[in-house]
């Protein structure tokens, strides 16, 4: 219903084993991209095809089954660490979460609590800062062991370091993902095998940071 589209002619594919990476200012429309690819919203034209079929044509169920996707604000639930990582995967054994959680760098301040992972984080992590709960959604992403992962935007409130050291064990971990990066950081994206710079809704700009 808008005079004019948010995205206009966007045009990539992801392989199993790479990274695409997806930088622009604000209003760009990265995250409307992520958002496509979830389907909370359908394209006007064109489509996406996930493995050659058109996602429309699968149940929302079985497309979301098949993604990790940490967005840019982290909703965390009342509940202990523990709870909030198993939301990603609802049968993960106790091994998988803290292993979800030492990727994404989260075990650091979890086993500094009280009650490690069995400590409680309050309604919307009001607990916790900015940094621990994206990290923790993160871990929820990870959990999931999914075919294609989805960062809208999430490495925003960790620091330099463990921002490098996160994407780092991404890269081991996810090695045989499709993974789909969404970020206004050079330094988040330049190990990415394809950088697709968007502007005002279209591609200006794809290829490797070189």
């Amino acid at each position: 219903g808008a005079e004019e589209p948010t995205l206009y002619r966007i045009s990539f594919r992801i392989h199993p084993g790479e990274t695409v990476a997806i930088i622009g200012g604000t209003g760009s429309g990265k995250s409307t991209l992520a958002s496509l690819l979830l389907r909370f919203h359908d394209p006007d034209e064109g489509q996406i095809l996930l493995d050659g079929v058109d996602i429309r044509q699968l149940t929302q169920n079985s497309l979301r089954s098949r993604i990790g996707y940490v967005p840019q604000r982290a909703m965390l639930f009342s509940g202990t660490f523990a709870d909030n990582i198993r939301f990603g995967k609802e049968d993960a054994t106790d091994e998988q979460i803290r292993r979800a959680a030492d990727l994404a760098h989260a075990s650091e301040f979890i086993l500094k609590s009280e009650k490690g992972f069995s400590s409680l984080v309050s309604q919307g992590g009001a607990n916790i800062s900015g940094g621990q709960k994206q990290r923790l959604a993160i871990a929820r992403a990870l959990v999931r062991q999914a075919d294609i992962y989805i960062f809208d935007d999430c490495f925003s409130a960790l620091d330099a370091k463990t921002d490098a050291a996160v994407r780092a064990g991404l890269r081991r971990e996810l090695k045989d993902a499709a993974v789909l990066m969404v970020t206004q950081r050079v330094s988040t994206v330049m190990g990415a095998d394809t950088i697709v710079v968007l502007e005002d809704g279209r591609v200006v700009g794809m290829g490797s940071h070189q």
